[in-house]
């Protein structure tokens, strides 16, 4: 048996928050999506308590067989997908339903078949189409030796990261940022605001590295940030991005 965690295994303060959940499972609309996101720039800990759903979520492809769906399953489903749509339950009680049916093998089967299935035509609508949004990014910083860690958002459709405050350096010293992304090379992304959040808008050329995986890392340099161009003091705070 593979030894995973599930939340009912989690003593109450360990217990990552349903918000934090349902971020990491993707099931957040609207205002209620906007909300966690906020929270994840505002606070390390909960963007911490997201990427832990997130691994643990992750963890469960390991254990999961792949299994032959029984005979008449397709078409059922199929008469179901076509069938006139039933009204929406209740948004407070969707969490749980949802880790449930990732745990499930037949769930998992079935959602294969459904997004193979092309969708149905629309109906006619007069509502504006709106454009889909970019994917944002997300990251925590945590501190390699001792300290507090940070957060980070990036927008890719703005071309916009913003972090959280991070503590002051020593007098003298600044905070610099870096991502190291496909190209492997530190590509510094300016400095951090003494004691605020910081937003950073970086040059085109720069965007390119910021993608799922890339590491953004914070190094501590002469005053007025690296006179190198490239990182010359210890790494202090360190994270990888990921997709929202």
């Amino acid at each position: 048996m593979n030894d995973i965690r599930t939340p009912d295994d989690l003593p109450p303060e360990d217990l990552p928050d349903v918000a934090a959940a349902e971020l990491a499972l993707g099931v957040l609309e609207g205002e209620e999506r906007a909300t966690a996101l906020r929270r994840v720039l505002a606070e390390p800990g909960f963007a911490q308590r997201v990427e832990t759903w997130r691994v643990y979520l992750a963890q469960l492809f390991d254990v999961w067989t792949e299994v032959a769906a029984p005979d008449g399953v397709f078409e059922r489903v199929e008469r179901s997908i076509d069938a006139p749509f039933a009204a929406a339950a209740p948004a407070r009680g969707r969490f749980w339903p949802m880790v449930a049916g990732l745990t499930s093998v037949a769930a998992a089967g079935l959602l294969v078949f459904v997004v193979a299935r092309p969708p149905q035509e629309p109906p006619p609508s007069h509502a504006p189409v709106v454009a889909p949004t970019q994917p944002l990014l997300v990251a925590s910083l945590a501190p390699t030796a001792k300290g507090t860690a940070i957060a980070a958002v990036y927008d890719s459709g703005r071309g916009v990261l913003r972090l959280t405050a991070a503590e002051t350096p020593a007098a003298g010293r600044s905070a610099e940022l870096w991502v190291i992304g496909a190209d492997k090379t530190p590509h510094s992304l300016g400095l951090l605001s003494a004691g605020a959040t910081t937003r950073v808008t970086p040059a085109s050329a720069i965007r390119r590295q910021l993608t799922v995986g890339a590491t953004l890392a914070v190094t501590i340099e002469p005053a007025g940030g690296s006179p190198t161009g490239l990182p010359t003091g210890a790494i202090v705070l360190k994270g990888d991005l990921s997709r929202v």
